[in-house]
């Protein structure tokens, strides 16, 4: 596809988007709780549409379809037991959402400073979360980065393609907050999944029809439809893949915090239902894009050019592969502007607000306002170190988020789980996962996810059980969402 035709798909998209988010614009964002929750209301379709487009983002359709490339169809087994562990909103997410009604809890860490009665969880939890969610963020970046500069033969380079998404997020969080993120992510959303469907049926049909398509891959390249194939999906690289990308759905901010924002619980339930059958759905099609580029472009140097280069292939139509690219870039747009959203609430709320005695919620917001540009151009300068294999940078940023688990566990089931535990688990495994990532260790073979979630479980539990933190707030809690639970029946 010619550049002109790519920069013209872009300009389109922009205008459509900007129009879209413009006319979410409903009443004043003038508060933290309108701003970056939506005021709550949220209805079950654009909630379950804008979960998915936050969620399946750059990593799927760049990041999924680059390493089954790399591992073959052992990235299917890793990516549905992410959807396995989605499951989990059906514990966690009307626990959040009652909760988050009653006390008014903006971010996931207020609402664990709260249940634990202690001011420095919340700012520590915030902290946690901003240094792991800023490489993360960056991976967004990046996927467009390599998609325009794949699409186009290197006439968009990849500082553009990363400039480009940098700007449009900023531009769509701040015209209307979650409003227009949420209502953005609704057009991407259906974007991505009808025309990256309909490539999927193109592509099977130009490599000789369904039976045709993986007689190529058993003929050239068989190793990629067993496990651990060709030895990239050993069972402990396994494991250390799946594990905090099983707890995605509550260790991830950007993604909890979506679980304050439905209308209703009715509202929460649709989306989730919505979401389960969108990723089932995006997953076969990121999962056959990766096969499709190890039949047409063997020997890729880097594994996340897979999609550009079946996009811009001869069995693509030009007018299909420049859709989809949008809806990748709009994926990875929809992610980042969100994950900004997420991390100046939680810089605003859980730190600045802590730190600061008596600020308002219009200082809070302003503050929030203030920081969301630092932290685009963090996530920018990260992107612009381009390292390679998306997905496995999306892991590892989920490695370092996964040590809040157990405190959040213990925040709905377990009531003699103290601050102290959630300190001590959250800061000890946070660095731990850290040094293990930057020297890239795996001591006896583990990945830093699993030392991360064993540590902060050990001490979580350890440190709460040798020490004494006052009950009642626990007590009052606990109870709350029980009867509230009970009520919602």
């Amino acid at each position: 596809m010619t550049t002109t035709f790519v920069w013209g798909a872009i300009a389109v998209y922009v205008i459509i988007a900007l129009f879209i988010a413009y006319l979410s614009r409903k009443g004043k964002q003038n508060n933290m709780e309108s701003f970056f929750l939506g005021d709550r209301k949220l209805g079950g379709i654009v909630s379950a549409l804008s979960y998915s487009a936050t969620t399946y983002s750059a990593f799927m359709l760049v990041g999924l379809a680059g390493l089954t490339y790399n591992g073959g169809v052992g990235a299917l087994g890793f990516e549905l037991i992410y959807l396995m562990g989605v499951s989990l909103v059906a514990f966690f997410g009307p626990r959040f959402w009652v909760v988050g009604k009653k006390y008014g809890y903006v971010t996931p860490s207020e609402m664990l400073g709260d249940r634990y009665n202690n001011k420095n969880v919340a700012i520590t939890v915030a902290i946690t979360n901003c240094l792991f969610l800023i490489p993360y963020s960056a991976v967004q970046l990046s996927g467009v980065g390599y998609l325009l500069q794949g699409v186009t033969n290197n006439a968009i380079p990849y500082s553009t393609g990363v400039l480009i998404a940098t700007i449009l997020a900023l531009i769509f969080t701040y015209i209307a907050g979650i409003r227009s993120v949420a209502w953005t992510d609704s057009l991407q959303s259906l974007f991505m999944i009808i025309s990256s469907t309909l490539i999927v049926i193109v592509l099977i049909n130009g490599l000789g029809g369904f039976t045709g398509f993986f007689e190529k891959i058993e003929t050239s390249q068989p190793e990629l439809l067993t496990v651990p194939g060709n030895g990239y999906f050993s069972f402990l690289t396994f494991l250390g893949l799946t594990i905090p990308w099983f707890f995605f759905s509550i260790s991830n901010p950007q993604v909890s915090q979506r679980l304050f924002m439905p209308a209703s619980l009715k509202s929460l339930k649709t989306m989730l239902m919505g979401f389960l059958v969108f990723g089932f759905i995006y997953t076969i099609v990121a999962v056959v894009w990766g096969f499709s580029a190890s039949i047409m472009f063997p020997g890729l140097d880097n594994p996340d050019l897979a999609t550009p280069l079946v996009l811009s292939s001869d069995l693509v139509p030009p007018l299909l592969g420049v859709i989809v690219m949008v809806g990748i870039m709009a994926a990875a747009i929809s992610t980042i502007d969100s994950i900004l959203l997420t991390l100046s609430s939680l810089f605003a709320k859980d730190v600045y607000s802590n730190v600061k005695k008596g600020t308002t919620d219009q200082m809070q917001l302003r503050v929030g306002k203030f920081v969301i540009p630092i932290i685009a151009i963090l996530a920018y300068l990260f992107a612009e170190m381009e390292l390679n294999l998306i997905a496995v940078l999306s892991v590892a940023s989920s490695a370092g988020l996964i040590v809040v688990v157990p405190a959040i566990f213990g925040t709905f089931f377990w009531k003699r789980g103290t601050a102290a535990g959630v300190l001590s688990s959250v800061i000890i495994a946070g660095l731990v996962v850290i040094i293990l990532e930057f020297f890239q260790l795996k001591p006896l073979g583990l990945a830093s996810g699993l030392w991360g979630i064993s540590i902060s479980t050990i001490l979580f539990i350890g440190v709460s059980l040798i020490t004494r933190a006052p009950e009642e707030k626990a007590n009052e809690f606990l109870s709350y969402v029980n009867q509230a639970l009970k009520k919602a029946k």
